[in-house]
Parts: structure tokens; sequence; C-alpha cells
């Protein structure tokens, strides 16, 4: 297939797109949105900046992506695209014939038509509106068990509160954490195949970026002492192998690190910013749009308020937040 006639059903495909579709660029996971289709470029509207801002994807970049592409059966490697060009795999994913695999960090050609297009929900509202659930996780009953406990007692003065209340409230703390520490272990190791080297990975209140965590352990002791030796460095010097001593004699020798360490490295993702306004700002929403419930719902919800807190007032001593959900199963 020539690129003129890719292009050409790229054309197609973008103008064919429903009204406010959202595409989100495979490396930064940025959301961005088709605003023009033109003969030799394509313009684009980032969404996750405070202010939006336009781009044009021009007809000849596209090209060159396509040949990379097309020269490479295994597809072309995203980390290798420059650091502007991450827009430009997220529109051509939308071509039926190119398809962007972000477990293996690459854009591939594929013979079939590709229904794992980028493309998500154009507006926020319209996952908000999307009927909800109760996880079934401990970290969710110990957190609602905690924001009762909150609500109920004034943290601001810790001094005034009675022993066993700042007993409830530590042990639910302790829970969360832990619990919440688990969850975000889950989180990052499914966010770890999806990010690429140091490059950020964007969401509504934050971002975060693939890191490599270096660990040093000696190897066996009578194999390091014996390379030292080759080396011209006396046993006695290190005897005991002590790290801080190997240090001193790789300086003034020229063996390498790996010469007497096994070297592993491990890869992991790191909050990399938070945004607290934006933060804020959804919390405000969601006060606000309890505080405008009215009528059945707003009864319903009281009826299920009232419900909780019988419930977390019946309970003779402090239980977990899974044994709770338990209890209220079984009710």
């Amino acid at each position: 297939m020539s690129f003129r006639v890719t292009w050409s059903t790229l054309v197609e495909e973008l103008d064919a797109l429903p009204e406010g579709a959202t595409l989100r660029t495979p490396l930064s996971h940025k959301r961005c949105r088709i605003s023009d289709v033109q003969e030799h470029r394509v313009i684009i509207e980032f969404l996750d900046r405070e202010h939006d801002e336009t781009r044009p994807l021009q007809r000849d970049q596209f090209e060159t992506l396509y040949q990379r592409i097309t020269d490479k059966p295994d597809g072309f490697e995203l980390d290798r695209l420059p650091p502007d060009a991450d827009p430009y795999p997220a529109v051509l994913s939308v071509h039926p014939h190119f398809e962007v695999d972000e477990e293996n960090g690459v854009i591939v050609e594929t013979e079939a038509e590709t229904t794992s297009q980028v493309l998500e929900a154009a507006d926020d509202t319209d996952a908000d509106a999307t009927h909800r659930t109760e996880p079934d996780l401990d970290v969710y009953w110990d957190a609602l068990l905690l924001v009762d406990a909150l609500e109920r007692h004034d943290v601001t003065t810790l001094q005034d509160m009675e022993t066993d209340e700042l007993v409830n409230i530590y042990t639910l703390l302790s829970d969360v954490q832990r619990n919440a520490d688990d969850l975000r272990q889950d989180v990052a190791d499914v966010l770890l195949s999806r990010s690429h080297h140091d490059r950020p990975v964007s969401g509504p209140f934050g971002s975060v970026q693939r890191t490599t965590r270096r660990n040093r352990s000696l190897k066996d002791e009578d194999e390091v002492l014996d390379t030292l030796a080759e080396a011209g460095i006396d046993r006695e010097r290190v005897m005991g192998v002590d790290r801080d001593k190997v240090d001193d004699a790789l300086a003034v020798t020229d063996l390498s690190e790996s010469d007497v360490y096994e070297i592993e490295e491990s890869a992991y993702v790191r909050k990399a910013e938070v945004d607290e306004d934006r933060k804020e700002t959804r919390l405000q929403g969601l006060k606000d749009q309890l505080a405008a419930t009215e009528g059945e719902e707003a009864a319903d919800l009281r009826d299920e308020i009232e419900a909780l807190e019988t419930r977390i007032e019946e309970l003779t001593e402090f239980k977990s937040g899974r044994e709770f959900h338990t209890q209220a199963g079984s009710e």
C-alpha cells in the first residue's frame, strides 16, 4: 500500500470521527482532539493543559513515520520518536491498518483491520455519569470507615481526643495505608508496561514516569578476592570484602563494577507531580453535585448514609473494613 493511499484513507477516517472524539498519545498519554483535517496537515487540540493548545501535524511527517513503520516487520519502536512527535502515532492509529501496541512500545501495520484504536470518550462528564458500583476492595471499605471517623472527630486537635478514638483512627489509617499500597503496586505494575523510559505518563490529577533503580551486591567473596588479586590488589587490603574498601580498590584499578558486583536493575514508576488545583476542583465539583441533589434521589442518599451510620454505631469493637463489609453482606 502506498503512502498516498494510506493518507487518503486516514483523512477519510479522521473526517468520519464522531464530534468531540478524543485521542490519547501513546507515550505521554496526553489527550488531544482533531480540530481540522486539511489536504497537507491535521490540526489537533491538546486538552490536558491550562490553556488549550492547537498544533498542526504535517503530511510529510506522517509519511516519514509511515516509511519507518513499513520498513520494520515487527513495528516501529515508539521510544525512537522525537519528543514532540508523540501525537503522530496516535492520529495514524485511527487508520484501520495501523495499531499502537503500548505493551510492546511499538506501532505496527496490520493486514486485518484493527479494533483497538487509541480513542476515548470525548467528555469526562459522560464517564462520570456511568453507573457506579461498590468495589470489593479492602482499601475501599477501610477508607469508608476512615472517612466516617474523620467526619465525627476534630482531628485538628488530636490532644483533646479520647485514647480509644485515637486508636481507632490510627488503626484505620494503618489499614488504609497498607491496602492502598498493595493496590498502588498493582496499578504500578500495569503502568510499567505502558511507560517508556523517562517520558511522563499524564492523567487528570498528575503524572508518573518510568525510573530505573540500580542495586549492587558483591559476588562470591573468594571470586572477588581472586579478581582483585589478579589486578594487583593485596587480599589483606580488602579482607572481609568490605564494600567501602572494595570501592576504594576499584578507584585505583581498571576494573569495572561488574567485575566484583552482581548488578541488577529493576524498573518502577514514581510520582512525578500532583495537580492539587485539579484535585481541589474535582472535589469541589463533587461537593456541589451532592449539595444540588434534590427529591427522591436526595432522600435515598440520606437513607443510605443513616443506614451506614447505624451499622457503624452497632460495632462493639473495632473491625477492619473487610470484616465490616462481610458483616454487612450477611444482613
